[in-house]
């Protein structure tokens, strides 16, 4: 019998202990809540758990209501003044990606051009590509070279023509100068025998 007793007591003792425990936590949760401070949510729950209740109903302060109305509309002048700002960005940010995207094309566009210069040549105002060019520089730098080559070869013939003709010429007038002092000779002799037949009619 005195054992049940003990029993009964310290059953009891232990939910004495547990409730307290409980109204504690309870009463230390209810502390941290706030009207002036938290979120709106911990707001909301400091009026409702705060509030005096009757069956279905809590009565509220008003002074609670016009509290919690003005940090509710502060809370949401602050999240529009958020989205206001998030849209501000995002408008700038979908401005610079769309100037982003027209100098990117721009770029690309240029690279473009300087890769097809860069892969052609202009020659008297006409695109070519760098293989059709180069052939045809090397085309006209032999057709310039097989020139210069026909050039000396004309050159030298034309050379050896003027060498032959002057020698012809140098051998005509040694010619002529053996047939004039020929014929010099011969007119003198003529002249120094005329001389003597004149010399002897006019000793006869």
């Amino acid at each position: 019998m005195n054992f049940t007793k003990q029993l009964f007591f310290i059953a009891c003792a232990f939910l004495l202990t547990l409730s307290s425990f409980s109204q504690t936590n309870a009463t230390q949760e209810e502390d941290k809540l706030s009207l002036n401070s938290g979120s709106i949510d911990n707001q909301f729950e400091f009026v409702i758990r705060r509030s005096n209740s009757w069956q279905d109903y809590k009565t509220v302060k008003k002074t609670w209501l016009y509290t919690l109305k003005a940090h509710t509309l502060d809370s949401l002048k602050a999240v529009h003044k958020d989205l206001v700002d998030t849209q501000l960005v995002v408008k700038n940010q979908a401005k610079e990606i769309a100037d982003l995207k027209l100098n990117l094309s721009n770029t690309q566009t240029d690279l473009e051009k300087t890769n097809t210069e860069k892969n052609n040549m202009a020659l008297f105002g006409l695109q070519m590509s760098k293989s059709s060019y180069n052939v045809l520089m090397w085309s006209i730098i032999g057709g310039l070279l097989v020139f210069l080559l026909f050039f000396i070869y004309k050159f030298n013939n034309s050379n050896a023509i003027t060498r032959a003709a002057k020698k012809n010429l140098e051998e005509t007038e040694e010619e002529f100068e053996e047939h004039r002092k020929t014929a010099l000779e011969r007119e003198q002799k003529v002249r120094r025998q005329l001389q003597d037949e004149i010399n002897k009619q006019k000793k006869a």
